[in-house]
């Protein structure tokens, strides 16, 4: 006997002040064909999902509708209980009468109609849902790392010490990230390179990292615990075993070109290592600088190389790796300061962004910490600090905040007061945002030490006489400010890693506004990626701080380790089904499924389904002209049963599932009797 329970929640206001929680639990419990009709404040709470648990197992429920919020939120607790009661789990179906219905509605008779509706569709659907089994297949104990910066080497790390293998790739020749051209980090002021070279030479030595540096993901394929990864190693046309890094062949290179990692204050060659403390040492031949290979133009380093570690011959290598999760930390770069014309970049040679004035105010950079005019190498003695150049601008450049701008522009104030004295430096601020631990004492500290902020957008920057011309208002003076400086400096926003679009596409991750890649949820899953087994760490999610990404670097790993602990992976049975002999072998889902889930067998001339690749997204059931495909969990018998629930006037909906109301009312006594002679027991024991 079907027997169906509906459970509606209040969740406190959020749902009960525009919708008729009492009125919905008096129509479904009108029909007198629901076993169970029950309305609860907090179904989510404690005492409510005991409420559900019991209600479940006492009447032998056998599908349940949880009226209440997105099933994002709470659909895995709610099957946990269903679990608990004996109940299959996919047998119940969440309605969420809160985002859709109570959230974008006034408290009208209509949202409470609306809401019947919505409860009606979730449980035509239960009415037609049939039990599934979780998928189970084995886990491979081994993890990818793609990016090298401090989130990536912390995660890293993190495995590695757990006891689990680690494949780490970079896409430059050295790891270390935009954190290793940093001067000193905020708030401490502590050098960059002396709390990050360590953990650089750690991974390196690190027995269960693999590191893949001056490489690249080529291809991903496989599904969570399974994964199997191709890596382009590209050539270095150096040989990183023989390689002593002694740079012979570094000096006798003719070609002088602009160093990237200094921002192009210092030069390299075209054979080079990015910076003393890279890691691996080892040189790489920049083809695009070179004078040519093919034909060979010069061969100054090779003749230079007494110990023959420099092979023109060398080709990419592809290696594949079989990895069980992955963790994503591929960074970010800074707004293009091209687009910022309007600042004076191009135009005037003094205005420069912040990372080239990290370099310059670096002991261990170009100058040696000495802050000189890139125009004339003389010392500047007023600077201007720009904030928010091209943040929170939606209509022309980024319109969210890049969150570090405001203590990273407290620093480079404050350093550049202790390396020039006399000198001056002046803040033009929206707001400061000091959100972090002591970063309001940072910026107060600022204040202190004579940085002049000034709350104002700058309207204008021009050059004249030698000076460099910033006009803005001054809102709090309530006038019109106008200095006349040395130097530049722009606080430009960050924005994810260049080819981050090219890396999604292949790894099939899911992207948020401005290129960010995306959470499965924001506040209670927000370090896993849509796509299972895919972690996030630090600024591929959106603008961090050091701290916070090597917090969530850590819970990466935490996540990625708890993952790989287990002995198989178990993935929800949501996926698709074949009917081999409705399979008219037109292979038309093959090429359809994104996510190759779709194996065609010559032999018997029907295509299959590899379950642990399928991650249900429905494509090949839509396009399957036979109908051999299903999609188990959204079956065609379950989308037209809520279609059809959800077309039905308020009125006549109950009458369209249940048919008229009954006279002939479930006499309770008489079913516990029935249910107590069929199990052998007294009726105080069913009760």
């Amino acid at each position: 006997m079907s027997r169906y329970g509906i459970f509606i929640c209040h969740c406190g206001k959020n749902i009960a002040e525009t919708v008729d929680v009492e009125e919905l639990t008096r129509r479904f419990s009108e029909t007198g064909k629901l076993t169970v009709v029950e309305d609860y404040t907090y179904l989510c709470s404690d005492p409510g999902q005991n409420m559900i648990r019991d209600s479940i197992r006492d009447n032998r429920l056998n599908g349940v509708v949880i009226a209440s919020c997105s099933p994002t939120l709470h659909e895995p607790t709610f099957r946990a209980v269903a679990e608990q009661a004996g109940l299959n789990k996919y047998k119940l179906e969440i309605a969420n009468i809160r985002e859709q219905c109570s959230w974008v509605h006034d408290a009208t008779p209509e949202a409470t109609d609306k809401a019947e509706s919505i409860i009606g569709a979730a449980l035509a659907r239960v009415m037609h849902a049939e039990p599934l089994v979780p998928i189970k297949s084995p886990v491979v104990r081994k993890a990818l790392v793609i990016g090298g910066g401090i989130a990536g080497i912390q995660s890293a790390l993190d495995i590695a010490d757990s006891g689990i293998e680690v494949i780490l790739v970079e896409k430059d020749p050295s790891i270390g990230g935009h954190m290793a051209q940093l001067s000193e980090t905020f708030p401490t002021l502590d050098c960059s390179q002396c709390i990050l070279t360590p953990k650089m030479v750690a991974i390196n030595r690190h027995p269960l990292v693999k590191i893949y540096t001056y490489s690249e993901i080529e291809e991903i394929a496989g599904s969570v615990g399974d994964f199997k990864v191709t890596i382009k190693q590209k050539p270095r046309y150096v040989k990183p075993d023989v390689c002593t890094a002694c740079g012979d062949c570094s000096a006798v290179c003719p070609v002088v070109v602009p160093n990237e990692f200094d921002m192009g204050l210092k030069s390299r060659k075209a054979i080079y290592i990015p910076f003393p403390q890279a890691v691996p040492a080892v040189f790489t031949l920049d083809t695009d600088k070179c004078l040519g290979l093919f034909p060979l133009a010069c061969g100054n380093c090779r003749d230079a190389c007494s110990i023959g570690a420099i092979d023109y011959d060398m080709k990419p290598t592809y290696v594949e790796e079989h990895v069980g999760a992955v963790v994503v930390a591929t960074g970010f770069d800074l707004y293009d300061m091209s687009n910022l014309g309007e600042y004076g970049y191009d135009q005037i040679a003094d205005v420069v962004d912040g990372l080239y004035f990290e370099r310059l105010l670096s002991a261990s950079g170009p100058t040696d910490g000495v802050v000189r005019r890139p125009s004339d190498g003389t010392i500047p003695k007023e600077i201007v600090f720009i904030q928010c150049a091209g943040s929170r601008e939606p209509e022309r450049h980024k319109g969210y905040c890049s969150k570090i701008c405001c203590m990273y522009t407290a620093k480079h104030a404050m350093l550049y007061q202790h390396s020039v004295h006399g000198g001056q430096s002046y803040v033009f601020y929206i707001d400061i945002r000091a959100g972090g631990r002591d970063y309001e004492e940072f910026y107060r500290r600022a204040l202190d030490e004579g940085v002049v902020y000034v709350r104002g957008k700058v309207s204008k920057v021009y050059e004249e006489n030698g000076k460099i011309v910033v006009r803005g208002s001054d809102t709090v003076a309530g006038g019109s400010v106008e200095v006349r400086a040395d130097m530049v400096v722009l606080a430009t926003p960050m924005e994810p890693a260049r080819g981050t679009d090219e890396l999604v596409h292949k790894l099939k991750l899911g992207c948020a506004e401005g290129g960010w890649i995306r959470e499965i949820h924001p506040k209670l899953r927000p370090i896993e990626a849509v796509t299972p087994g895919f972690f996030l760490a630090g600024a591929i999610q959106g603008p961090k701080d050091i701290p916070e990404s090597v917090a969530q670097a850590s819970g990466a790993a935490s996540k990625t380790i708890g993952l790989l602990n287990s002995e198989e992976m178990v993935k929800e049975p949501i996926v698709a089904a074949i009917n081999e002999d409705l399979c008219v072998g037109c292979r038309l889902c093959v090429q359809m499924c994104p996510y190759n889930a779709r194996v065609w067998e010559e032999d018997r001339r029907v295509a299959t389904v590899n379950a642990m690749l399928c991650e249900g997204c429905g494509v090949c059931a839509a396009g399957c002209p036979s109908g051999a495909t299903r999609q188990d969990g959204f079956t065609d018998a379950q989308i037209v049963a809520a279609v059809e629930a959800t077309l039905e006037g308020p009125k006549d909906l109950i009458r369209k599932i249940f048919g008229p109301p009954s006279s002939d009312i479930v006499d309770i006594e008489k079913e516990m009797q029935e249910m107590a002679d069929a199990d052998g027991v007294s009726v105080e024991a069913v009760k």
